[in-house]
């Protein structure tokens, strides 16, 4: 079987604007034509790895190298123009004196002025944009100002494309369609693509690696599901979805919570650790069925193809939510017993919490 080789790698990078640092003794590894989304919340650094890729900031420890060649060290750096790096912005960065044809076009200088014509018209036609060419961007909506950024970007057919938050601002319904756009368009390009996001679903939705950061570091980095199934600290299984929270000691291998025991074998005796539990971990049966931890039926909330149930427990004053499909829902006010999937149950040290 054929490795594949990194697209986009950063190795040792540490950046600090004045005396705040951003980004502490990052390693990041985008293989070869996959999308990989770097997720985590404001500020932790995520666009500043962007701009460091893009060469937009100057390197000021470690290096970076595309397709095995090193674009930037604390020695040297090549301009970002000739690094075949294709950037997305955030607010999409248009050009307000060009039309759309000319802010895709801007980036083919190298090419006659009719190759230009010619390979803008086809990103513009890839992304449904082709009858907007004499436009001026203040007479697009936002969506198709994106759909014109990322034509723009995959014109010049870069090996690496940078995506900065590319769908936020968009409503549901548009933040699908243009998604599924722009993963085709990735697709076809086989380029390799680093996708910054906050949105944790987002990114399990389209990334074929996930790298999570906080506070300038990778925390974790892997298959998405992988993150979100076998999280390696807290911090990673909230962020990457909802958790009922405890905090207990071990006995005898077990942490005895409000929802049950749960098997704590990597915890010494005596230990405080924090149980985090997954709402999808909780399995409901009939009362009858005995050896369950007892919970009331409360609060009912309809999401669709789901519905979100409070369950009151016994041994707890505070009520636990579970989402359920809509189908064969215990009625409100009815006494269910609660069996917990230990795969989605994970125990760490408090310290870490």
């Amino acid at each position: 079987m054929t490795a594949i080789l990194p697209g986009l790698e950063l190795a040792g990078v540490s950046h600090t604007f004045g005396k705040k640092t951003v980004i502490q003794g990052l390693d990041l590894i985008v293989p070869g034509g996959s999308l990989t989304c770097l997720l985590g919340p404001s500020g932790c650094g995520k666009t500043t790895v962007l701009r460091l890729a893009a060469g937009l900031e100057t390197l000021q420890v470690g290096q970076i190298k595309i397709n095995d060649v090193c674009v930037a060290d604390v020695h040297n750096a090549i301009p970002p123009e000739t690094r075949n790096v294709g950037l997305m912005f955030q607010d999409y960065a248009l050009f307000p004196h060009l039309t759309v044809l000319r802010n895709v076009s801007f980036g083919l200088n190298s090419l006659s002025a009719d190759s230009r014509d010619v390979m803008a018209k086809e990103a513009l036609a890839r992304v449904g944009m082709l009858d907007a060419a004499g436009f001026y961007p203040h007479m697009l909506s936002g969506g198709e100002q994106q759909r014109v950024a990322l034509a723009r970007a995959a014109a010049p057919a870069p090996g690496v494309m940078l995506l900065d938050e590319p769908f936020s601002g968009l409503d549901t319904e548009l933040r699908a369609s243009l998604r599924q756009d722009t993963l085709r368009l990735i697709k076809e390009t086989g380029a390799t693509t680093l996708m910054v996001t906050h949105d944790p679903m987002e990114a399990m939705l389209v990334a074929d690696n996930l790298v999570l950061m906080n506070g300038g570091r990778v925390v974790q980095a892997g298959l998405p599901m992988d993150l979100y199934r076998q999280p390696k600290t807290p911090f990673c299984a909230r962020f990457l979805g909802e958790a009922i929270e405890y905090i207990g000691f071990v006995r005898s291998g077990e942490v005895i919570t409000p929802l049950g025991s749960v098997p704590a074998e990597n915890a010494k005796e005596g230990d405080e650790v924090v149980v985090l539990v997954r709402p999808e971990a909780l399995n409901l049966r009939p009362e009858s069925e005995g050896q369950g931890i007892v919970a009331t039926v409360g609060d009912r909330r309809d999401l669709g193809l789901q519905t979100k149930l409070e369950l009151r427990l016994e041994l707890d004053d505070e009520p636990v939510h579970v989402n359920l499909s809509a189908q064969n829902l215990p009625l409100t006010g009815s006494k269910v017993a609660v069996f917990l999937d230990f795969s989605m149950v994970f125990v760490f040290p408090v310290r870490d919490r």
